[in-house]
Formats: structure tokens, C-alpha cells, sequence
């Protein structure tokens, strides 16, 4: 339990708060670092507040996201400077014609890069962002495809993701006395239907995309893309606003391998180094993933998708050595704002962990919860736990030691602990995915160019129906033990109706169509 008790949960709290209300990021964030710098501290605690902002800098982790993030930002100006982002846009128009298509495209793309969610909403988000305009789909629209696919798809197959969540395994069975557990994979396989906010959220993605219907703030969002054009607010504070900072490409005529070859880099690169980095001799493909050090591939990958957009500039005259490295420099400056923010939510991570905000939230559940009620509350414990600290990766670290051995005393039943293992995985995304301190949301508002407090506002509705649906079923399972491989499809079903009965209340309570137009693209 921590030493501070109730005081641990105030600085996350402060900054969720003030982000929702102020939707000031940068800010709200701050005083929630520097509020946990008073309680930690007992004085005015300036001095601790920029301790934690420097030490998140210097963790070799964040400094790679960091430098991959500023990289980036350099590929992606690049790309714009040299007319690749209209090439892929007039390519893609003539293919994807309506907003349907074009969210099926950005819905597949996100499964289809399964390997890291960094990777995956940089990929996607930088892909379709422009098109996606192009259609009036609001950039609110836009990221939640991105957030809602990245981080549940990267939890179901072999991902950087897993690579941690196999080492999490192993510790908990390690804490619960365990003197035979299985295999780290074998439950992590066993573990996967349980896991259903992650097949569920991608599951809804797919019906909002396929029904065109919206509720809650993104019908306002795409009421207002619809009608008037603008993907964004009049007030929003995109994290990145290529064409504003950029101003107009230097090619006249658009190539679509100034797009193509440096975003096919960046995939292959950072493949090929993540594999590398995990290559041991006698090592199999599943080790090599598992080994992988993705954080540096990341890098590695950013760096040359930057190094081949100079050389498509120079082959084919389109940027001087003098206007790439300009642009590159350009390219860091758009990312400021995303950084800045991705320091004070890890620096927001140092807070509760001096403070002991999980430990905290943690022990409330902890012996007291009949066997029946464990998934679902460690469920929510998880999600409340990331939606506080804004880290899936750390709730997992938290929650999983905890969880694995109560359920094993509880039981003594390893589909049990595939049961906790599922559960926690899920109910960290939940609470990412509703958190506006979330890394993961910072990188799809970033990449989709959308401004931050606008994507979690408008996502949050649709995480909480996912999360209700997860907690009606994991109670069900409780209680009855069917497998999930039944209540799944039941799940479906009933985000089904929830999505059409919720969207043509409010659409009715608002005097808006409950479908989007899925008007094809007009040159006109």
C-alpha cells in the first residue's frame, strides 16, 4: 500500500482533469508533475518536478521513442516538400472513393502492422491522413481507427507488445510459488480470448467504420467535416500541421515513390533490425521477435526512411542537399509539440511511481475479491491503473505480480491465471485508450494530425461501450465459466445493437442523420 494513500491518486488525476476541461496538454500535464512534486517533496517541489522531466529525457527507452519520433517528423516533411503525400492522395482517391473505403483501408493497414504500435500509427496515421481529409473525415474520425486498431492488435500476436507481456508472465508465476508453471507462450496463447477488450475494440472499429454511424462527440466532429470541410476545429491544436508549417510541396509534378519507397523502408528497416537485434545463434523466428529490441529499430528505421527521401531528392532533382537538410531540421519542429508532451506523460509515470498510485489502487482489490468477481474487477483495476498513469506497458508491470498469484491461491487453475493474463492486457488498453496522458494516444493524435484532448473526447465513447460489453461478459464467464470463444461472438452482437441504438438516439436527440454520407469522391 502506498505511503501516501489517497494523496498518490491526486497528480494523475490533476492532469486527466485539467487536460479534458482546459484541453491544454502541455500544461495540464505539467502541474500534474509538479503537484506530485509538492506531495512527494512536502515544499514547492520545483526542484523534484524537473528532476523527473530530466530523468524521463535521459531513460534510454524514451530517448529512442524520442529521436524515432523528431526522425520522424523529418520523413514525414520530406515526404510532404517533395510532393509524395498529393501522389498517394491522387492515387488513393481514384481507388478509395467514399468513407467507407477509406476507413476499411486505414482499419486493415492498422492490423496489417501488427508488430508495434509506435510503428503501426506512424505508418498508418501518415498514410491515410491526407486522403481522409480529402473525404471530410474528421481527423477525430482518423485517429481513433489508429489508436483503436494499434495497441489492441499489437497485444494479440507477436509484437514488441507480447515480447513484454512474456516476460510479465513469467515474473507473476515467479511471485505466486509456482514451482512447474507452463510455458510464458503457452498461456499467453491460452490467454488470447480473454483478451477481449483487444478483439472487441477492433471488432468496433470495424462496425463504425462498415455502418457510417456515429455517437457522443465524434458525430459532432463528423457532422462538422461533413458540412463544412474542416477536419479539425476552429480551436483544435493539432499535434502536427504539416501543410501550415511546411507551406506547398517543391514538386511540380507529384511522384507516389517519393511516398512509397521511404514509408516501405521505414517498414523493412525496422522489421530487419528488430530481428536483428534479437538474433542469437540457434535462435528460431519466435525468439528472434521475442528478443527483438524494438525501441532501436524504431530508430533505425526512422533514420532510413530519412536517408532515402534525400536521395529521391537528389536522384530526381526534386530537393537540393541545402533544402533537405532544411526540411529535415523542419521536420523536428513539427514534432515539438508531441514530444513535449510524451516527456511530461512519462514524467507523469515517474510521479506515480514515487507515490505508489498503483500499489495503491492495486490494494483495494487485493484478498478480498471472490473468485467469480476477479476477472472483471482486475479488469477495471488495470484500467483504472493505466488510465491514471497513462501506460499500458506499466500497468501491466503493476497489476500482473499482484494478479497472478491471488488468482492462483484463489483457484490453484491455470485457465484462471489465462483468464488474469487476458484480463489485465485488456484492461490496460481500456484505460489507454481513454487516458488523454496516454503515449499511445499522443502518437495517433500526432500522426493523424488531430489535436490531442479532441481524440480522446471522441474516442472515450466508444471505449467505455467496449468496456461495459467486456465487463457484462467477463462477469458472465465468471459465473458460468463458457468459454469465450462463445460469449465473444455474444459480444459482437451486442456492440452491434449498442452502436445502432446509441447512434440513433443521439442522432435523433440532435437532429442529425445517423449515417455519414458515403458519397463518392467528386473532382468538383
Amino acid at each position: 500500500m502506498s505511503d501516501f494513500g489517497a494523496l498518490s491518486v491526486l497528480p494523475p488525476l490533476i492532469a486527466v482533469i485539467l487536460a479534458i476541461v482546459t484541453r491544454k496538454a502541455v500544461l495540464s500535464l505539467f502541474l500534474g508533475v509538479w503537484s506530485g512534486a509538492i506531495i512527494y517533496t512536502g515544499s514547492v517541489g520545483i526542484s523534484q518536478t524537473f528532476d523527473w522531466i530530466i530523468g524521463a529525457i535521459a531513460d534510454d527507452f524514451h530517448a529512442q521513442i524520442i529521436v524515432f519520433t523528431l526522425l520522424l517528423g523529418s520523413g514525414t516533411a520530406l515526404i510532404w516538400r517533395m510532393g509524395g503525400s498529393y501522389a498517394v492522395r491522387s492515387w488513393a482517391l481514384k481507388r478509395l472513393d467514399n468513407k467507407r473505403k477509406v476507413g476499411l483501408a486505414t482499419w486493415i493497414l492498422g492490423i496489417a502492422m501488427f508488430f508495434d504500435d509506435y510503428a503501426n500509427t506512424a505508418i498508418v496515421g501518415s498514410t491515410m491522413k491526407d486522403v481522409s481529409d480529402e473525404l471530410r473525415i474528421s481527423r477525430e474520425k482518423l485517429s481513433y481507427i489508429v489508436d483503436s486498431t494499434a495497441a489492441p492488435i499489437a497485444t494479440l500476436f507477436i509484437s514488441s507488445w507480447v515480447a513484454f507481456q512474456l516476460g510479465m508472465i513469467e515474473d507473476g508465476y515467479e511471485e505466486a510459488g509456482v514451482s512447474d508453471p507452463p510455458g510464458a507462450v503457452e498461456v499467453f496463447i491460452q490467454s488470447i480470448p480473454f483478451n477481449m477488450y483487444a478483439i472487441l475494440a477492433l471488432v468496433m472499429v470495424g462496425i463504425i467504420v462498415i455502418s457510417g454511424r456515429d455517437y457522443g462527440e465524434m458525430l459532432t466532429a463528423e457532422k462538422r467535416a461533413s458540412t463544412t470541410g474542416k477536419v479539425n476545429r476552429d480551436d483544435a491544436r493539432p499535434m502536427q500541421d504539416v501543410s501550415a508549417e511546411l507551406g506547398d510541396p517543391y514538386a511540380d509534378t507529384p511522384r507516389l515513390l517519393a511516398f512509397v519507397v521511404p514509408i516501405v523502408v521505414l517498414i523493412v528497416v525496422t522489421i530487419g533490425s528488430a530481428l536483428w537485434t534479437g538474433y542469437e545463434p540457434g535462435a528460431s523466428a519466435t525468439d528472434m521477435v521475442i528478443e527483438a529490441d524494438y525501441a532501436i529499430a524504431l530508430v533505425f528505421g526512422s533514420f532510413a526512411m530519412v536517408v532515402s527521401s534525400f536521395v529521391i531528392g537528389f536522384v530526381y532533382d526534386i530537393l537540393s542537399l541545402d533544402e533537405s537538410v532544411d526540411t529535415t531540421i523542419a521536420g523536428f519542429g513539427i514534432m515539438l509539440t508531441a514530444v513535449s508532451i510524451l516527456v511530461l506523460a512519462w514524467s507523469i509515470g515517474s510521479v506515480v511511481s514515487a507515490l505508489g498510485t498503483g500499489d495503491y489502487i492495486a490494494g483495494f482489490a487485493e484478498g478480498t475479491v471472490p473468485a467469480e468477481l476477479l476477472p472483471v474487477i482486475v479488469f477495471l483495476l488495470a484500467g483504472a491503473i493505466a488510465f491514471s498513469t497513462g501506460s499500458a506497458w506499466s500497468t501491466m508491470g503493476i497489476v500482473t505480480p499482484i494478479a497472478i498469484p491471488v488468482a492462483w491461491s484463489l483457484t490453484g487453475d491455470h485457465t484462471m491465471v489465462a483468464a488474469m493474463i487476458g484480463t489485465i492486457f485488456s484492461g490496460s488498453v481500456f484505460g489507454d485508450h481513454s487516458s488523454p496522458i496516454s503515449d499511445t494516444s499522443v502518437m495517433s493524435a500526432t500522426f493523424t494530425g488531430a489535436d490531442l484532448i479532441d481524440h480522446v473526447r471522441t474516442q472515450i465513447y466508444y471505449a467505455f461501450t467496449v468496456g461495459f460489453v467486456v465487463s457484462f461478459l467477463l462477469i458472465m464467464w465468471g459465473y458460468t465459466e463458457v468459454t469465450p470463444l462463445l460469449l465473444l461472438p455474444v459480444g459482437v452482437v451486442m456492440l452491434a445493437v449498442l452502436v445502432y441504438v446509441l447512434s440513433g438516439y443521439d442522432s435523433y436527440r440532435r437532429g442529425i442523420s445517423p449515417e455519414q454520407e458515403y458519397t463518392e469522391f467528386s473532382e468538383d
